[in-house]
């Protein structure tokens, strides 16, 4: 008889690293002491609540691909070519240094330009490469791409970013998402929604738009066309007023210029907003009634509203509604967006904050195309970029204005550096290629925008291969090019231990014993009825543009244009007899950004690129299901599938993304068609406001 047992696997506790709002607490199985096996949601973390996407759950699918990247490399052919040798990483190390160091000789430290994103949100690994630009005073990185039009709108009325504790939404008797696909992005927001409609018998209301599995969901759908986030708000902030459900009494207390806003909203009415919006007059006045009798509306707010030229305008529209009906006073009633603001988390060593030079130029991260290729008014006047270190981010295919960004790269004179999982588009741009660790093969703590937990993610199993970290990396390569600090000489577990005792959160061996600390502020903080963030205390209305809330190097867009009080600002690309579509590159179910577009669940899931367009539209233009089509506008020209589909406005299509460019004909992505110039007034980019033409091929 087999008397042997199989080995239970070890479940060890982490922390989703990824760019989404919900940052999941993690169970995670550790087989035979040195591979991932099943990831589950922590089910004693009070937001994750056991609950975490499809994709995560499966990610051993990444850790073990066989297209990892295992050894540092070196470019053998022309760039974008793919030919590359295996080499040491002490000869690879030399070669970043020595690129960083010629740049430097040549043009002066500015000519260098480290350059990160979100690939992963650990505070050690995504932030410790800012430690690297300020001991070497190289250009340094503006943060614009994802949060600023969205975060500006936010904090211009509430004064800080910050909202009602996100999983008051289970207590709420009218949840709101607006302007995100939560069962895609942030499924979080489902399971508290979903849990007040069983107990409480609240409706959830969506506005989106498309057709989204959120809003497929919903009991109140409301569909709009694209950039008209702000009609709507408006057009229900007018009948709360008409109707006498604007509260007076906390408006009289905690807001400005309200009779000045009441007189400016006369002529928002729900005819106006239909003209625009493309939703119906009924649905608009029935939804507004609804705001105005439920006290306990629970507004979440996503990011892809702010995705357009009047994102920011949108935003603080949106923001306002919660403030003319009161609904902030109540439990399971405000507005959320983000809690990124409550953490208040000192990053000094991590990022070298204390030797930061505020004369160094910053370089717009949206705007990379414009900078690789030499625009002098991006460049701030200093000098080109003629060396780049990037970590966690994949430019050459996530970024707007595709076609000046590939130009930028295929210089001769550019050297690049790219420490990366995968072969990405912008790594084969690179000149060395350094294989990185994936989030169970390295310390780190996150702090969840999406809610209220701070948590450890920690080493769960040695990387494969010569993977390597990139405290490691900056390390490295920071003794190699002079660099000097004290956080290079810290283990990540003492940068966590630093941090953490600086935030007065504190120690590692505390957290490690928790796993999570919950932060969030007490109910009348939270619901801002100790006074909004302001220094009166007072919600603002009539925002100032010209002092955007959130730090920037300038003022951004036309800033100058935006309107006075919450309105539709008509900045957004609108359609032309030329360009007769408004097209959104909405976020792919299966991938996130260009994560997850490598492992083979994911891609097989999400098929081939696609456009959704009306049948009407595509009747009109000879389009079938399934055709060949070339979507196109003054930026280039992209071909996609079609995919006739009925759930959205006339004059309205969908671009679920993000696809590996060369999964599409001609190897040009969906960015080939969006824009980089920046959107007022703190920057960013309009990822979702594109007007095309679309031609069957």
């Amino acid at each position: 008889m087999n008397t042997h047992v199989a080995a239970q696997p070890l479940i060890r506790a982490s922390a989703c690293p990824h760019d989404c709002p919900s940052t999941c607490a993690l169970e995670v199985e550790v087989l035979e002491g040195k591979r991932i096996g099943r990831v589950r949601g922590a089910k004693d973390n009070s937001y994750t609540a056991g609950v975490i996407c499809a994709k995560v759950a499966r990610y051993a699918e990444r850790t073990e691909h066989a297209e990892r990247l295992m050894h540092p490399m070196r470019r053998t052919g022309p760039k974008g070519s793919g030919q590359f040798e295996r080499i040491s990483w002490d000869e690879a190390l030399d070669r970043v240094a020595e690129g960083l160091l010629k740049a430097e000789r040549t043009h002066g430290a500015e000519s260098v330009w480290p350059y990160f994103y979100a690939g992963t949100m650990g505070l050690v690994m995504r932030d410790g490469i800012n430690r690297l630009t300020h001991a070497k005073k190289y250009s340094r990185f503006f943060s614009s791409i994802c949060v600023n039009p969205a975060w500006s709108g936010y904090i211009a009325g509430t004064g800080r970013l910050g909202g009602t504790d996100p999983r008051e939404m289970a207590v709420s008797d009218l949840v709101i998402i607006w302007g995100t696909n939560a069962v895609a992005t942030q499924v979080n927001v489902m399971t508290h929604a979903v849990k007040a409609r069983k107990e409480r018998g609240a409706k959830i209301a969506v506005v989106d738009v498309y057709r989204t599995p959120t809003m497929e969901q919903a009991d109140i759908p409301l569909l709009i066309r694209p950039g008209t986030d702000g009609a709507l708000a408006c057009a229900l902030m007018h009948i709360l007023f008409r109707d006498g459900r604007a509260d007076r009494a906390y408006l009289e207390r905690y807001a400005n210029d309200v009779a000045d806003f009441e007189g400016h909203l006369k002529t928002r009415t729900p005819e106006w907003a239909s003209a625009i919006t493309g939703l119906p007059v009924e649905e608009i006045e029935a939804f507004g009634k609804l705001v105005g009798e439920t006290p306990r509306s629970f507004f979440r707010i996503g990011y892809g509203l702010s995705r357009s030229r009047n994102g920011a305008v949108n935003m603080h529209a949106i923001a306002s509604i919660p403030v003319i009906s009161g609904a902030w006073q109540h439990e399971g009633g405000g507005a959320f967006h983000s809690n990124s603001g409550i953490f208040r988390t000192r990053k000094t060593m991590i990022e070298g904050l204390d030797i930061l030079d505020p004369k160094v130029r910053q370089l717009d991260q949206s705007r990379i195309g414009a900078v690789l290729t030499g625009d002098p008014e991006v460049l701030a006047g200093g000098p080109p970029v003629t060396a780049m270190l990037i970590q966690n981010t994949n430019p050459m295919s996530i970024a707007p204005d595709q076609e000046r960004v590939k130009r930028g790269f295929a210089r001769d004179d550019l050297f690049v550096a790219v420490h990366e999982q995968f072969m990405t588009e912008t790594a084969r741009q690179a000149d060395i290629v350094l294989p990185a660790t994936m989030f169970t093969e390295h310390d780190d703590i996150y702090q969840g925008g999406g809610h209220q937990h701070l948590l450890l993610g920690p080493k769960l199993v040695d990387p494969p291969g010569e993977c390597r970290t990139n405290h490691d990396v900056i390390c490295a390569i920071a003794s190699r090019v002079g660099a000097e600090h004290p956080g290079f000489a810290m283990s990540p577990r003492e940068l966590i231990d630093w941090t953490l005792n600086a935030s007065q959160r504190g120690s590692l061996e505390n957290l490690e014993a928790q796993r999570f600390l919950d932060v969030q502020p007490e109910f009348e903080s939270a619901h801002f009825l100790s006074g909004f963030g302001h220094k009166d205390g007072r919600y603002r209305l009539k925002p100032d543009w010209k002092r955007p809330p959130i730090p920037t190097p300038g003022l951004f867009g036309p800033w100058e244009q935006m309107p006075e009080f919450p309105d539709h600002w008509a900045i957004i690309e609108e359609p032309t007899e030329e360009h007769p579509f408004r097209l959104v590159t909405a976020p792919a179910r299966n991938f996130l950004n260009s994560t997850f577009n490598e492992t083979p669940t994911s891609a097989k899931r999400e098929g081939g690129p696609t456009l959704l367009i009306h049948p009407e539209d595509a009747d009109a233009r000879g389009i079938a299901e399934g055709d060949d089509v070339e979507v196109r506008n003054l930026r280039g020209a992209v071909t996609l599938k079609a995919k006739l589909f009925d759930g959205v406005r006339r004059g309205v299509v969908i671009a679920e993304q993000i696809h590996p460019n060369f999964a599409h004909q001609g190897g040009r992505g969906i960015n080939t068609l969006t824009g980089a110039d920046p959107v007022a007034p703190a920057g960013g980019a309009a990822f979702h406001d594109n007007r095309v033409d679309v031609v069957k091929l």
